[in-house]
C-alpha cells in the first residue's frame, strides 16, 4: 500500500465512522465516497472498523486504569462504555454483524474479534490470566456490565473522576481520639 493510498484509506475510514455515527442503523455505509476504492468488500471494511474499535478501547482502558488503578474491573467497564459512546455507530455495526453476519467468513471473523475483545476485558480487569479458560466468560460479563452502564450513565473521563479524600494516618487518628 502506497503512502497516498494509506492516507486515502484513513480519510475514507473517518468518513465511514462519521456516517455510521449519524445513521446509527448498524449497517455498513458502503455508499460513502471512496469505500469501493479503499476496501475490497464488506469484510475488509468491517475489519478496519473492528481494528479502530479495539485500538480505541485499548487506549481508553489504559487511560482509565492510570486514573483508577485500584478497581480494575470498574476501570475496564467505564472504558468500554466510554468507547461505545465515542464510537456509537461503529459499535452498532459490530453488534449487528456479530449477530447477523453476511457469510461464513464474516461469522468467523466476528467470532474471533469478539473472543479477543472479551479476553482483553478479562485480562485487563485482572480477573483472568492470558491463558485462562474462564477469560471469555468473565469478559462477556464485563461487556454486559459495560453495556448496562453505557445505557444509563454519561461518559466518565479521568478528569471528571473525583480523587478520594486523603485519609489521616493511624497515628493522627489516635492523637485525635486521645485529645477528645
Amino acid at each position: 500500500m502506497t503512502w497516498t493510498a494509506f492516507h486515502t484509506r484513513g480519510e475514507t475510514l473517518r468518513s465511514v465512522i462519521t456516517t455510521a455515527d449519524k445513521r446509527r442503523d448498524g449497517i455498513l455505509p458502503m455508499d460513502v465516497d471512496g469505500v469501493a476504492e479503499s476496501f475490497r468488500d464488506e469484510l475488509d471494511l468491517l475489519a478496519a472498523l473492528t481494528l479502530k474499535w479495539h485500538t480505541r478501547l485499548s487506549g481508553q482502558i489504559e487511560q482509565m486504569t492510570v486514573h483508577q488503578p485500584l478497581d480494575l474491573r470498574e476501570s475496564v467497564t467505564i472504558a468500554w462504555s466510554n468507547t461505545a459512546h465515542e464510537l456509537a455507530g461503529v459499535r452498532l455495526i459490530l453488534d449487528n454483524y456479530r449477530e447477523n453476519p453476511v457469510d461464513d467468513a464474516m461469522a468467523k471473523a466476528m467470532a474471533a474479534a469478539t473472543a479477543k475483545e472479551r479476553h482483553l476485558l478479562a485480562v485487563m480487569s485482572g480477573l483472568a490470566g492470558l491463558r485462562d479458560e474462564a477469560a471469555a466468560r468473565v469478559g462477556a460479563e464485563i461487556e454486559e456490565q459495560a453495556r448496562l452502564l453505557h445505557r444509563g450513565i454519561p461518559v466518565v473521563t479521568p478528569e471528571s473522576m473525583e480523587e478520594p479524600e486523603p485519609r489521616a494516618s493511624l497515628f493522627e487518628r489516635l492523637r485525635a481520639v486521645v485529645a477528645a
